[in-house]
């Protein structure tokens, strides 16, 4: 049994896709008179990972996730970040989500506030395809962007700066949705056109100039925007750092190196120009798509790539609040921080608490004991989360 994205009635997994559209108005987004209240007052889990059927009520700005490790805590910051446009914070295939001894499907639901209930999930009979809903009503995933900013810090991302490119881009973008939710579009847009032109560039027949200009001119449409909205994050971003103090957590310099022109007709020559050279690679290899980010540690002028361990999960944690303090406090925030307090000092996780308290986003964190954040323990929700299950504390 599953609790029903719409109402919190426990309906089966197969059910979720029959739930009525009807019984709700979707407008293209939150109503401006929605916009500033809501955080999420409470989250059910059913079959998700080894969560069988999981509801956290009572909700606080801060909310702290205690247990062991393997017990369940990451496992709802995922199912939150699974909120958001995108494939979530593991960046999981739907069917790895799935309770290993369920039927295939599974679903989170939360509100925000008392008037709007988003939910995603899968079907055991379509365990591959993603189910999202406003107020019961269908809705393709990057509308969840529009109602909810998510943005999350977890101990995988600390080799962020030693992955490749690609790992960055995904991270500036994620970054960039939370500020604007049509980013999703664009780059789903830019996603699709650039998977269609490399296709025909690896074909063995001459492609057709006229579908490759066609699907040329979509790219960089596209890619524009794509380019030009990750151009202003990071402008954003720098002008967040410079006024945030050295200490105690180490200040980034942020550069973004462009794959390509930022102008949609720009970039429409650019990759005209390229098709024989790209041609030749069977990839296109001029545009946004190679963007990178490049992060320097600003008190040693040091690549982050060539910093410490410390100093690089210090330089994310400065990444994380600049970009906290850049939410719209009208629209809802959600942070999700994986075991963050694990590996700082007494001094540090006190500067985290009191940045984090400024910001407007509602704080989610996960920890093996509650010490770390004795200095919130007033603020926060508290739940004690053991196999799969939660219990407020």
């Amino acid at each position: 049994m599953n609790e029903s994205l719409l109402t919190g009635e426990l309906v089966t997994i197969g059910e979720i896709s029959q739930l009525s559209a009807s019984r709700f108005q979707v407008t293209a987004g939150p109503p401006p008179h929605y916009r500033r209240t809501m955080a999420l007052n409470r989250v059910t889990l059913s079959q998700f990972r080894n969560h069988r059927a999981t509801q956290l009520d009572g909700t606080a700005r801060f909310n702290l996730l205690v247990g062991e490790n393997g017990a369940g805590k990451t496992n709802v910051l995922e199912a939150l970040s699974l909120l958001s446009p995108g494939r979530g914070l593991r960046r999981a295939a739907l069917p790895e989500i799935s309770a290993k001894d369920g039927d295939g499907g599974f679903a989170v639901s939360a509100n925000l506030g008392d008037a709007v209930t988003l939910g995603t999930g899968a079907t055991a009979d379509r365990p591959n395809r993603r189910v999202v809903q406003v107020n019961g009503a269908v809705a393709p995933a990057v509308r969840l962007g529009e109602w909810l900013s998510v943005g999350w810090l977890t101990p995988a991302m600390d080799r962020l700066f030693a992955e490749g490119a690609g790992a960055r881009r995904r991270f500036l973008d994620r970054l960039v949705l939370a500020l604007e939710p049509g980013h999703a579009r664009n780059a789903a847009k830019l996603e699709g056109a650039l998977r269609e032109r490399n296709r025909l560039l690896s074909d063995q027949a001459e492609p057709d100039p006229q579908w490759l200009e066609a699907l040329e001119l979509q790219l960089a449409e596209a890619g524009a925007l794509v380019a030009q909205a990750r151009i202003r994050l990071v402008a954003r971003l720098g002008e967040a750092l410079v006024i945030l103090p050295e200490a105690p957590f180490a200040r980034p310099a942020l550069q973004l190196i462009p794959g390509g022109p930022a102008t949609a007709d720009e970039l429409a020559a650019a990759l005209a120009a390229s098709r024989r050279r790209d041609r030749a690679a069977q990839r296109t290899l001029v545009g946004p798509h190679r963007d990178e980010l490049a992060v320097t540690m600003a008190g040693k002028d040091q690549a982050a790539a060539e910093c410490s361990t410390g100093e690089q999960k210090a330089m994310l944690i400065a990444i994380t609040l600049a970009h906290a303090g850049l939410l719209d406090p009208g629209r809802p925030g959600v942070l999700l921080l994986d075991e963050v307090a694990a590996h700082l000092d007494p001094v540090r996780r006190e500067a985290l608490f009191e940045r984090l308290r400024t910001g407007s986003a509602q704080v989610w964190l996960t920890g093996t004991e509650r010490a770390p954040f004795e200095a919130i323990a007033g603020e926060a929700a508290t739940w004690r989360v053991s196999e799969g299950l939660a219990e407020p504390l």
